[in-house]
């Protein structure tokens, strides 16, 4: 009978506050309800933030998945021997870049391999990934490489909004020469595919412009969005999807606040991350959307200002798991 999915967690940059919000989002009882949790991490810096949290959960140390039991109070964990005794919380260094490497890169591995069903990743430092030597934009383009996937968008959602992106961890001019219709469709139709699987039907999704006002007649850009926008929409349409755009993105995001589309396309970085943000950043969660793999993540850093010190809030890990489950296919326990 199907039953709870494995839900592969990665404890993050373990100088940030990927630790703390593990033993405590682990402390609550609906994630085993709803999940068979394993974390990808370390497991002395496991303890040494329960000690900081104040969390009373055993850890159990595993060399390999098969060997988790999945029992409320107790958190198993796949232990990768890979972060120094001395390591501090809250700075940059390429040890921690290297450890918050190898947990995703394990994770990954687990999820291929049959031994999970889906990822839920805590927050790296990019900075350290590239001390490190591992120069990736963020945990999206990282998971493609992993994954052998040539293209994948980055999806937020946060409560009443969706956000899936044209383009992300790059400059604005260089989004916007990247951007062109192929590309646009193409994330249209991942966007759509994943709310379908989810059991949305027919979404309604609202394509973005690129200028004020979608370039008002010409008079604001170059005609990007008849250039580059438009044909996408005009495609999709075609095929019998619900696709409105480009559109004015300040509209379009008032309008998706209060229901009117399922899913929102930005095309950069900061426009689809503003409005998610501003809903709150407790509550957001990223979706990497096109990989073989199910992927969630906190949709926040790794707050090293207050990494360490026990005030870090795991409210974005939790909905994170959750989305986790929801996406991931069930498997007879």
């Amino acid at each position: 009978m199907p039953s709870r999915p494995i839900i592969a967690i990665t404890m993050g940059d373990p100088a940030g506050i990927g630790p703390e919000i593990i033993m405590r989002s682990l402390a609550h009882g609906e994630v085993y309800a709803a999940c068979r949790p394993l974390v990808v991490g370390n497991a002395d810096r496991l303890r040494q933030a329960g000690t900081i949290v104040g969390s009373t959960l055993d850890l159990r140390v595993l060399s390999r998945p098969a060997q988790a039991r999945f029992l409320p109070g107790t958190i198993d964990v796949v232990d990768l021997d890979v972060v120094p005794a001395d390591l501090p919380f809250g700075l940059v260094s390429a040890a921690a870049g290297e450890a918050a490497y190898r947990f995703i890169e394990r994770a990954c591995q687990m999820v291929v391999e049959g031994e999970a069903d889906a990822i839920c990743t805590a927050p790296i430092s990019k900075e350290a990934l590239h001390a490190a030597g591992h120069r990736y934009p963020g945990h999206t383009e990282l998971l493609a490489h992993l994954t052998g996937t040539p293209e994948v968008s980055m999806m937020l959602t946060a409560p009443k909004l969706r956000v899936i992106h044209v383009t992300t961890h790059i400059g604005l001019l260089d989004a916007i020469a990247r951007i062109e219709p192929g590309l646009v469709e193409r994330t249209i139709a991942r966007g759509r595919d994943t709310l379908v699987k989810a059991g949305l039907g027919n979404p309604h999704i609202g394509v973005c412009a690129i200028n004020p006002h979608a370039g008002e007649n010409g008079l604001f850009g170059y005609g990007e969005e008849e250039k580059k926008i438009a044909p996408a929409v005009r495609a999709c349409q075609a095929k019998g999807w619900a696709v409105e755009g480009p559109l004015p993105a300040d509209t379009l995001f008032f309008r998706a606040g209060r229901g009117d589309f399922d899913l929102v396309v930005a095309m950069y970085h900061d426009q689809g991350h503003g409005p998610v943000k501003v809903l709150g950043i407790e509550a957001g969660v990223n979706i990497t959307v096109g990989l073989p793999v199910v992927r969630t993540s906190v949709d926040h850093g790794t707050a090293f200002d207050i990494a360490g010190t026990g005030k870090a809030d795991e409210r974005s890990l939790l909905e994170a798991i959750r989305q986790a489950v929801a996406l991931a296919p069930p498997r007879p326990e």
